[in-house]
């Protein structure tokens, strides 16, 4: 419909111009001429500008010049009227398809950061990512969809004023064509040079969005250290860098209006000078009121040519932003479901490490380790820091793959397992308590469906959660800020036990989930996890021994390989890395 809508706009438009060639030769003419009007079958141009004057003159005699006149304007304004509906026509049926584009885009880059494992995370700046979410997809708009209306409107309008003016004068044509190889050889030499300008700006932007994001988490920081000044000479250094390949680009861009409209005005110019000899000597029957016309339609073919450039200029750095964005989409999704993958709705038996190598990159993180964690037990996982506590239990709900062996469950290798579902029987609290910025009931039924209001309060409940909840003018109803800033430490870990507590899950991990807190939080937060502890399979990494002192297995990882494991009487008999972590924390025996 667009392009249809754009035939007819273009015809319309040009119809108009048409009429100015026999209006000029007979409306202000004084001679006399024969108002007989003849039958035409021939439909050339010099025909059909025959036949426009016997009319013009027909109707000039029978009328009057002043009717004729009146009566041809009037028939421009409604072609010109039809032309500019038939435009918005045009438009209107081209933006849903706009819009629709940068929104599968929108979607498709979001559906995908959804699904690419956390490896992908730790690659990425948070803030390149935020950029290319956000600016690089409005340069998609602003530059490409916009661009869309002018490739398929200007095209049409230019072949379709070619096509008169080949009708017109095939020889004075030919010099416009002779000029469009310059102009399009013109147009790829800018539009690649945009479109790599573009691609660096967009990258530096997401270097500023990602300092930008890392200032607004660490503003607290930023302001203890009196790193203001600091933080402030790197942002002007990204700016300036920025602001530099702005200026470059703008320039480029810039530099190809005024290029583009001296070639067209030299090709005008052209025109003008051998069509004026034809008229002057009268060759090949070219009347003045015939080339005025053709400067006319030739006028209305420069406007569209140079929208043309413009438009493909502007689609290159659109280009730029799409192969950003691209990055995303057709990021490879290294942890995926087996097309015949076992469903498993509940954990009955047993969780088992079998040789099990991880790696980042390089780093070898996992060392070849073997361990079985049976149903109902308490694990705990304690070593020190970088010793691949935190890696490992990123392994059961295949966050990460690993580089050797398998982890089973009842049996199963997890990569047999649907993904959803294998999740789903777990709950996790980390140590940096993640949360929305929405109310309290929406945090706590996280993602789940059809949660009653008791539910939610039990839930709250079990975490030790419910009574600062209702102190709350709001009670469940209160908003919690972003990442919960209106609430305490301890408070936010409290709703992250609460939040899963409400999965009622069968796997319970808990990696460092008190080691941030005060003793009076860290106390009503480990009730709350004792509370949710109870009957289920639970997974503890702890730098606090006194917090897994009454565990059923404590196992401990240095270097990324079980160095002992036992119950906590077991271990503090042995002289190993257990016993030297309670003597440093002053852990009586």
């Amino acid at each position: 419909m667009n392009i249809v809508c754009n035939v007819l706009s273009s015809i319309f438009g040009l119809f108009s111009i048409a009429l100015v060639i026999p209006l000029l030769d007979v409306l202000f003419s004084t001679a006399q001429n024969n108002t007989t009007k003849h039958v035409r079958t021939n439909f050339d141009f010099n025909h059909i500008v025959a036949w426009g004057k016997e009319n013009v003159w027909y109707y000039k005699e029978v009328y009057g010049a002043e009717t004729v006149l009146l009566f041809i304007c009037g028939f421009v304004v409604i072609m010109i009227a039809l032309k500019n509906v038939f435009r918005y026509l045009a438009l209107f049926y081209m933006v849903p398809l706009r819009n629709f584009i940068v929104s599968d885009y929108r979607i498709a880059a979001y559906n995908r950061i959804l699904v690419l494992p956390l490896s992908y995370f730790s690659k990425e700046k948070k803030g390149d990512l935020l950029s290319r979410m956000t600016s690089d997809l409005h340069q998609i708009e602003v530059a490409i969809m916009s661009s869309l209306e002018a490739f398929t409107k200007e095209p049409i309008t230019i072949i379709i004023s070619l096509i008169m003016l080949i009708w017109v004068n095939p020889m004075l044509t030919l010099i416009v064509f002779s000029a469009l190889p310059v102009s399009a050889l013109f147009a790829a030499l800018i539009g690649r040079l945009l479109k790599k300008q573009s691609a660096r700006s967009q990258s530096k932007l997401g270097d500023i969005v990602a300092l930008i994001e890392e200032t607004l988490m660490g503003i607290r920081v930023i302001k203890a250290f009196n790193a203001q000044d600091f933080l402030l000479k790197r942002f002007l250094i990204q700016n300036k860098l920025f602001t530099d390949l702005n200026i470059k680009a703008n320039r480029t861009s810039d530099g190809s209006s005024p290029i583009s409209e001296t070639i067209s005005i030299a090709v005008f110019a052209t025109i003008l000078w051998i069509g004026g000899k034809m008229v002057l000597s009268n060759e090949n029957g070219m009347s003045a009121s015939v080339f005025i016309g053709y400067l006319t339609v030739f006028s209305q073919l420069m406007s569209p040519a140079k929208a043309f450039s413009s438009a493909y200029n502007s689609m290159n750095k659109g280009l730029a932003s799409i192969d950003r964005v691209n990055e995303i989409i057709d990021s490879q999704e290294v942890i995926t479901e087996k097309p015949n993958a076992h469903s498993i709705l509940k954990f009955q038996e047993t969780i088992e490490f079998k040789n099990v190598s991880f790696k980042y990159d390089e780093e070898q993180v996992i060392k070849h380790l073997n361990l079985t964690i049976k149903k109902g037990q308490t694990v705990a996982l304690v070593g020190p820091s970088g010793s691949g506590k935190s890696t490992l239990t990123d392994l059961i709900p295949r966050f990460y793959d690993p580089t050797e062996g398998q982890i089973l469950i009842d049996g199963v290798d997890i990569r047999d397992y649907k993904i959803l579902e294998l999740r789903g029987l777990m709950g996790i609290v980390t140590q940096e308590s993640i949360l929305f910025n929405d109310t309290i009931a929406n945090n706590i039924s996280f993602a789940k469906q059809n949660i009653s209001k008791t539910q939610i309060e039990e839930a709250a409940k079990i975490a030790n959660a419910h009574s600062f909840i209702i102190e709350n003018e709001n009670g469940y109803e209160t908003n919690i800020g972003d990442r919960g800033n209106k609430l305490s430490g301890g408070q936010k870990q409290r709703l992250s036990i609460a939040r899963a507590v409400n999965t009622n899950p069968d796997i319970l991990i808990l990696d460092e989930a008190t080691s941030a807190l005060d003793t009076a939080s860290e106390r009503l937060v480990q009730e709350a996890l004792n509370n949710i502890m109870l009957n289920r399979t639970t997974i503890i990494v702890a730098h606090r021994l006194s917090t897994i002192i009454n565990a059923d297995l404590i196992v401990v990882l240095e270097k990324g390989r079980i160095v002992q494991q036992g119950t906590h009487n077991d271990l503090i008999q042995q002289d190993g890395t257990y016993k030297q972590l309670i003597q440093m924390q002053q852990i009586p025996e």
